[in-house]
């Protein structure tokens, strides 16, 4: 499976569950469960790739602001969350964390920023199509810290300057 390849089973899920990441990691499963196993392994490699590059404090501090607050689960749910909403919206997120603000025209507290179930569907696959638990990646572990500088997330004025389009849609 290739990068584009990757990116299109991310969009046709998250268009055919019309954006609730729940079912979207449902849809993903199905998908990837007419795949061969190591198809589903490349699908997980791509993933985890893109979860482990999303590891930066400044796209921590935007889903700070988005989410009113991240623990480090929460910021992992976001990642998995935000490589749901496709290719265009992750690479900018990740190139502009504060053009997040434009990300959804309605942001559903209850089902947006959080997609867990997204960062299990290539092991669920993998497991109920071959009945074992997926094997190690052979990629590289997220590093120890989130990548690029420490934000004070409790220090509004600091978000406020970082975030100026996240802070005046999320926190008025």
């Amino acid at each position: 499976m290739d990068e584009t390849e990757f990116w299109e089973l991310i969009d046709a899920t998250r268009e055919a569950a019309e954006g609730d990441p729940e079912e979207q990691a449902d849809l993903l499963v199905d998908r990837l469960l007419q795949l061969d196993p190591e198809m589903i392994l490349d699908f997980a490699r791509h993933f985890e790739a893109r979860y482990n590059r999303a590891y930066h404090w400044d796209l921590w501090g935007a889903a700070w602001v988005l989410l009113g607050g991240a623990s480090d689960d929460a910021f992992d749910y976001f990642r998995c969350w935000l490589i749901g909403q496709g290719r265009e919206a992750f690479e900018s997120a990740l190139h502009d964390p504060d053009s997040l603000a434009e990300l959804l025209e309605d942001f559903d507290e209850e089902i947006d920023g959080d997609g867990e179930e997204l960062g299990y569907a290539a092991d669920e696959a993998y497991e109920q199509l071959t009945g074992a638990v997926a094997p190690d990646l052979g990629i590289a572990p997220a590093p120890a810290e989130p990548e690029g500088t420490a934000i004070d997330f409790e220090n509004e004025a600091v978000l406020a300057e970082l975030y100026p389009k996240l802070s005046a849609r999320f926190k008025g």
